[in-house]
């Protein structure tokens, strides 16, 4: 006899007892469900057909857009009306353009455009729901062969009559734009137009323009494999440049770029028919012969200050524009912007001076330097001397080309404001064994040791740091947690990919110098992140500001934090392991050097300016810096030269800057004496210096197989010691 079902409980829905009960419960319980769904679908109708609405009174622009203008970019001393006369740069085409008519264009580039653009240009009204749909389901599918959702129409109307900002409204009125000019001109000449105003790469515009660049042809003399290479290149011509200088370094990714784009191309012509298998594999086993090798690597006219350097900044400029989908190539280099920079020459100058005053034989390894000021501009950047011959931008890591570096010790102040955000207090020690094995489980273990394998004794943060222990730091991030301190580095400006280990407290991860200098100015911000940015607004001809900078300022650490990280950091220029960089003004920063003396660091900083550098050897083989002027480079020799000298010459009106008082609001008290015992910690009762700390000479001393312990004084001599870790 089976039990009876129990009741439900009072004030509840009895659940349903056979499967027709359980339809009708669902469908009641998902009636309100649906409701809203119907509602939201109704509200986003309504709104799109109000901005349609609006959109469709815009009138179509007569005639045909203008000529293309110069864009012309500034330092950052230019307030305005940027000028050819006080351009750093102009950015243009370069070739002269040629327009040819419709009946000019072989039929083989005609349908390599059409497969690769607009398959049904012929048969639409301006607008291809069937693409959108397309190019929607295949990136979701993450296919090889791709197509674009907007039609030729629309992507001419974008570039003649609108901007590429990627909102909703523009996108409307690109599409009511593209069915009116559907309307009123036939096809032949929206293509025709289309054909002869976009930017090919190589400073072409136009169609017959790119033939002769790439190929020495006229357009009439185009072939199949000419065809698919240009049609490819549409989307973003100079990252695929298929015949650079071979010894450039992006020669390869450039190479493979192209090809891919060439395959995709023409197998979406064989898919459609338009072509055969044989035809395609004849093209693709031809290799790259017929593209003409390129002449100028850039379009940026004559360069002020490109002896020191500045061309890798107007690069770094243009690509961080187009990047962040501000401005387009044909924008920058055909739009008549005006593009207002915050480089500094002087500073430039300065930093150029610094480098190759420090590095000056024809072995040395090389340098890079990135500054910031208060606003996050870039004031300086030394990404090379030779961009003619080597485009990779050496403060810029990946974004320019080459590859990121480990910043050693260095990383070890990232790991300090994440302890002290999570309230660790700088009083905490830890032995500081010469070497020591940490169990990280699962049958792993890292072995660390100090620079030298000297052994330090107990130390607490402070001294932790001024001495840059690496077993003192190893315990550290295993109390805090790498997870926590990846974290804390991406919100400070790290852009690289940083691993989720101990070991990045000591350097583990390639990042950038310019990184690595932003986050430090969080720092000397009071815990607040801005920037970085290399341009400060952009106006079309006339003066219309078409972008500014937004200077927004990102809360990253508590101030007390940063007020924390400031004391302790001025410590290791004062008496630690950056007195090479000593100044005769309230400075601070961190010393780092990776394993084997691979890479060498030091980022510092006053309250106004942070800059930070980079000593080592470029390019894919290894070197090792065990004897450069007859010393190991470590982050307190040459990098903090290169510092020192290039803030004597920037920071000179920054006399009366100060750091605050760490757990103190009064900005007149001194809030970091030098230390003259390895326990003192901040306080409020810190006395200001009577005396200034004598400025270290150039001259770093020989290697010596000991190691000096940390000095009791900050007058004990004027030459900086050898520091006891880098």
């Amino acid at each position: 006899m089976s039990s009876p079902r129990p009741s439900p409980p009072s004030g509840r829905k009895q659940a349903a007892s056979s499967p027709g009960q359980a339809r009708r419960f669902w469908r009641k319980s998902g009636l309100w469900l649906r409701r809203l769904v119907f509602s939201v679908a109704l509200l986003g109708i309504a709104t799109s057909a109000g901005l349609v609405y609006v959109a469709w009174q815009i009138p179509l622009p007569s005639g045909e857009p203008p000529l293309l203008q110069t864009s012309y970019m500034c330092a950052g001393d230019v307030e305005a009306n940027c000028t050819f006369g006080n351009s750093m740069a102009q950015l243009s085409g370069g070739v002269d353009r040629v327009s040819v008519a419709y009946e000019q264009v072989p039929a083989v580039f005609i349908l390599a455009l059409l497969a690769t653009e607009d398959r049904q240009f012929f048969e639409h009204s301006g607008v291809d729901p069937v693409a959108v749909a397309r190019a929607l389901v295949s990136d979701l599918r993450d296919d090889d062969l791709r197509q674009g959702g907007s039609t030729i129409t629309q992507q001419y109307v974008k570039n003649a009559y609108l901007t590429s900002e990627r909102t909703w409204e523009r996108k409307i009125r690109e599409a009511v734009l593209a069915i009116k000019l559907e309307r009123e001109l036939p096809k032949q000449e929206i293509l025709e137009r289309y054909l002869n105003t976009i930017y090919w790469g190589r400073g072409a515009y136009g169609i017959e323009s790119a033939a002769r660049t790439y190929f020495g042809v006229d357009v009439e003399d185009l072939n199949l494999a000419q065809s698919a290479y240009l049609a490819g290149i549409i989307r973003a011509p100079e990252s695929a440049d298929a015949n650079r200088q071979p010894d450039d370094l992006l020669f390869d990714d450039q190479r493979q770029e192209a090809t891919i784009r060439r395959s995709t191309v023409l197998a979406a012509m064989v898919s459609l028919g338009w072509i055969t298998p044989q035809q395609r594999d004849e093209v693709e086993e031809g290799g790259w012969d017929y593209v003409l090798p390129r002449e100028t690597q850039t379009n940026y006219g004559k360069v002020v200050g490109a002896d020191i350097g500045t061309e890798y900044f107007v690069d770094y400029t243009r690509r961080w524009l187009v990047d962040r989908g501000i401005f387009t190539d044909d924008q920058i280099y055909g739009g008549g912007l005006r593009i207002y920079t915050t480089l500094n020459l002087e500073h430039q100058q300065a930093a150029a001076d610094a480098v190759r005053s420090t590095l000056d034989r024809p072995d040395d390894p090389q340098a890079s330097l990135v500054s910031l000021d208060e606003a996050g501009g870039i004031t300086a950047m030394i990404g090379g001397f030779d961009f003619a011959g080597d485009q990779v931008n050496l403060a810029t890591g990946t974004f320019g080309g080459g590859s990121g570096r480990q910043p050693g010790s260095s990383f070890k102040a990232l790991t300090l404001a994440t302890a002290l955000q999570e309230g660790v207090p700088l009083s905490r020690t830890y032995d500081s064994p010469g070497r020591m094995k940490i169990d990280l489980g699962g049958g792993a273990v890292w072995d660390v040791g100090n620079y030298a394998d000297s052994g330090m004794g107990r130390l607490n943060l402070v001294d932790a740091t001024r001495n840059s222990s690496n077993t003192a730091y190893a315990q550290l991030i295993m109390d805090v947690g790498a997870g926590d301190v990846a974290a804390m580095a991406t919100r400070m400006g790290v852009t690289a990919e940083i691993p989720v280990v101990p070991a990045i407290t000591l350097g583990a991860a390639d990042v950038s110098v310019l990184d690595m200098t932003t986050a430090f100015s969080v720092f000397s911000q009071r815990g607040e992140k801005v920037g970085p940015w290399p341009v400060r607004k952009v106006t079309d001809a006339n003066g219309t500001v078409l972008w500014e900078a937004p200077l927004n300022r990102e809360r990253v650490l508590d101030p007390d934090v940063a007020d924390t990280m400031n004391w302790v950091l001025r410590q290791v220029v004062e008496n630690g392991t950056g007195t090479g960089a000593r100044i005769d003004q309230v400075a601070a920063g961190k010393t780092g050097t990776a394993e084997n003396f691979r890479d060498a660091w030091f980022i510092g900083y006053t309250c106004r300016m942070t800059a930070g550098v980079w000593v080592g050897y470029a390019g894919s083989e290894t070197r090792y810096m065990n004897s450069v002027h007859g010393i190991e480079v470590v982050g307190g020799s040459f990098p903090a030269q290169i510092w020192r000298k290039f803030m004597l010459q920037v920071a000179e009106d920054d006399s009366s800057c100060d750091f605050r008082r760490p757990g103190s609001s009064n900005n007149t008290d001194d809030p970091s004496a030098p230390t003259t015992s390895s326990t003192q910690l901040p306080s409020t009762t810190v006395p200001r210096p009577t005396t200034t700390a004598p400025r270290p000479t150039t001259t770093v001393p020989a290697p010596t197989t000991t190691v000096a312990p940390p000095p009791t004084s900050t007058t004990s001599s004027s030459v900086p010691p050898r520091p006891a870790s880098p």
